[in-house]
C-alpha cells in the first residue's frame, strides 16, 4: 500500500513537518507545551494515516473489481462498501456499469437481430435469384418456340417484380425502425383512401369473381394518406390471395370519440390458431401462405399503422374467413 501510494507519505512527512515545526515554536511558551504538540502531532498524524490507508484500500478493491469487471469475471457488486465519502463515486460508478452492461446487451441483441434478417433475406432472395438465372439460361437456348420464350419472359419479369417489391418493402420497413420515415399528421377521409387502397385488386377481384363491398360513412383520423393506403392494401392483398372464386371481401369503418376502426374481413379460408401469434412477425409465413408468399407485407402494415399511433389485430371472424381490425387512435396510446 505505502509503495503503491506515495501521495500517503507525502502528506504522513508534512503533518511530522508541521508538528516539528510547531513544537519548536512552543518550546518558547513551555517544555510542557511542546511536549503536548509533539503528542498532539503524532497522534493526528497516525489517524490521518490510518484513515488515509483504509480509503485508498478502499479505492483499490473498487479498481481491482472493475478490473474484473472489464474482463467479465464477475458482476459489478458493491454492496460491502460503507456509507462514507466515497459512497456517492460508487453510487455513480455502479449506475454507469449498469447502464454500459445493458448497452452491450441491447449492441449484441440487435447483432443477432441483425444477422438472423441477413439470414431471411438471403434466404428470400436465393429462391428468384435461382429461377431468374435458370430462365436466363433457357432463354439463351436458340432452339425453344417463340411461345415458350414469351411464357419465360413472363416468369421472369415476375421474379424481378418479387425482388423489386422484396427490396422496397424492407428499405421502407428500414426507415420506420430507424425513425427516418416522415409521416404526415393530416385528415384522412377513409373512404378515399380505402378507394386507392383496393384501386389496384379491383381487377383481381374480378377475375375470381369476388364481391367486394365497403361499408364507410363519414368517417376519418389522423395520419399519413400514402402510407396509409400501403398498410391497408397489404390486408387487402391477403384477402384477395385467400378468398376463392365466388367469394367475398368487406371493409367496414367506424368511428368513436377515441378511435377509428377499419375491419378487412374475408370468407376465405382464415388462419390456424398456431400462427396468429405470429401473423406479424417478419418472414413468417402461415401454414395458409400462398404459394410465393414472402412473409413481409403484413408485418410493414403493422410497422406503418403503428408509427401512426394505430394498432392492428389479426384473427378469424365468426362467420368464417381471416379478419383484420385496424385502430387510428386519437390520443397518444
Amino acid at each position: 500500500m505505502m509503495n503503491r501510494n506515495p501521495e500517503i507519505i507525502k502528506e504522513t512527512i508534512t503533518y511530522f513537518a508541521a508538528a516539528g515545526i510547531l513544537s519548536v515554536a512552543a518550546l518558547f511558551v513551555s517544555p510542557l507545551t511542546a511536549l503536548f504538540v509533539v503528542a498532539a502531532g503524532i497522534v493526528f498524524t497516525g489517524l490521518h494515516y490510518f484513515f488515509s490507508v483504509k480509503r485508498y484500500r478502499k479505492i483499490r478493491e473498487l479498481s481491482d473489481s472493475l478490473n474484473r469487471i472489464l474482463i467479465g469475471q464477475e458482476n459489478m457488486l458493491i454492496d460491502h462498501f460503507e456509507e462514507g465519502e466515497l459512497s456517492i463515486l460508487y453510487s455513480e460508478i455502479h449506475k454507469m456499469t449498469v447502464r454500459l452492461k445493458d448497452q452491450t446487451e441491447l449492441l449484441l441483441a440487435d447483432k443477432k437481430s441483425l444477422t438472423k434478417a441477413i439470414e431471411d433475406i438471403f434466404h428470400q432472395l436465393r429462391t428468384p435469384l435461382t429461377t431468374m438465372n435458370l430462365t436466363i439460361s433457357l432463354l439463351g437456348d436458340e432452339g425453344i418456340s417463340y411461345e415458350k420464350r414469351m411464357h419465360l419472359t413472363r416468369d421472369l419479369k415476375r421474379q424481378t417484380e418479387k425482388i423489386a417489391w422484396l427490396v422496397d418493402s424492407l428499405l421502407k420497413m428500414s426507415k420506420i425502425d430507424s425513425e427516418s420515415a416522415v409521416f404526415k399528421s393530416e385528415t384522412v377521409r377513409v373512404s378515399e383512401f380505402l378507394r386507392q387502397a383496393a384501386a389496384p385488386f379491383l381487377i383481381q377481384m374480378d377475375l375470381k369473381d369476388i364481391s367486394f363491398s365497403m361499408d364507410i360513412r363519414e368517417e376519418s383520423f389522423t395520419g399519413d394518406l400514402l402510407w396509409s393506403v400501403e398498410a391497408i392494401g397489404n390486408l387487402l392483398k391477403n384477402a384477395v390471395e385467400h378468398t376463392p372464386s365466388g367469394g367475398k371481401i368487406t371493409v367496414a369503418a367506424n368511428e368513436t370519440a377515441l378511435f377509428t376502426e377499419i375491419v378487412v374481413s374475408d370468407n376465405g379460408e382464415g388462419f390456424h390458431a398456431e400462427d396468429i401469434p405470429y401473423l406479424f412477425d417478419r418472414f413468417y409465413k402461415g401454414k395458409n401462405a400462398s404459394q410465393g408468399s414472402i412473409g413481409i407485407g403484413l408485418s410493414l402494415s403493422r410497422a406503418i399503422i403503428k408509427a401512426q399511433n394505430g394498432t392492428i389485430t389479426a384473427g378469424n371472424n365468426e362467420k368464417g374467413g381471416a379478419e383484420f381490425i385496424v385502430k387510428f387512435y386519437k390520443t397518444v396510446i
